[in-house]
């Protein structure tokens, strides 16, 4: 009788041949990894995030579950990505303030951290000027330089990026009549307090999509 070998459990996240996963990752379930990418020794991705051709992470970057990296991306030591964020193709992070090749720059100390948060999208070759967080929600326009932090909600996109507007969760720009504005694609309210905050207005759609229960039946 011949011993059958034991077999390895399937993988929970699929990665490209052609990619490179240092030890000390942690990947999550579900999370794919494309061609010719690079991640390294202590960087954490989420689950369900999709990471584009030619990115490459960390070391010691942090990616929340649901992101999705478009090709020729670098997510530096230093940059954290929460959930549901979007980088656009050959969008770029930078992590050292006043770099020199003469007088290196290049240890953890030296580094000025950036925080995207919870479902912000940043826009094809958009620049994110280290130390910068991008609030919740945000759209940074196509080929934008950030050079400070974006309100929760806001349009911003020139050089250097400017507030132009607000957009919805669901990405929709809003208008407003007064301080109030409903998204005509799914009817979220928001109000607009002062000139550079606006929130959303509790409803039964809102409270319903931000809860735990909603999100893990998505």
């Amino acid at each position: 009788m011949t011993d059958i070998p034991a077999q390895s459990p399937p993988a929970k996240f699929s990665v490209h041949e052609s990619s490179y996963i240092d030890d000390g990752v942690e990947i999550g379930e579900g999370t794919a990894i494309w061609h010719f990418c690079h991640v390294m020794t202590g960087s954490r991705i989420g689950k369900k995030c999709r990471i584009g051709q030619n990115v490459v992470i960390g070391p010691r970057a942090s990616l929340g579950s649901n992101v999705k990296i478009q090709n020729n991306v670098s997510i530096y030591e230093g940059v954290t990505l929460e959930d549901d964020v979007f980088c656009g193709p050959s969008m770029v992070f930078t992590n050292v303030t006043t770099p020199r090749c003469a007088f290196p720059r290049n240890t953890g100390k030296d580094f000025t951290p950036t925080l995207v948060k919870r479902g912000a999208s940043i826009g094809a070759n958009a620049t994110i000027i280290c130390g910068s967080t991008i609030g919740a929600h945000a759209l940074v326009g196509a080929g934008a330089v950030v050079t400070k932090d974006v309100p929760d909600h806001a349009v911003v996109y020139g050089n250097p990026a400017r507030l132009r507007g607000w957009a919805c969760q669901c990405g929709s720009i809003l208008k407003f009549e007064g301080s109030r504005a409903v998204c005509t694609d799914c009817t979220r309210e928001y109000e607009q307090v002062g000139q550079v905050e606006v929130r959303i207005v509790e409803t039964a759609l809102s409270a319903t999509s931000s809860s735990p229960a909603s999100r893990s039946a998505a």
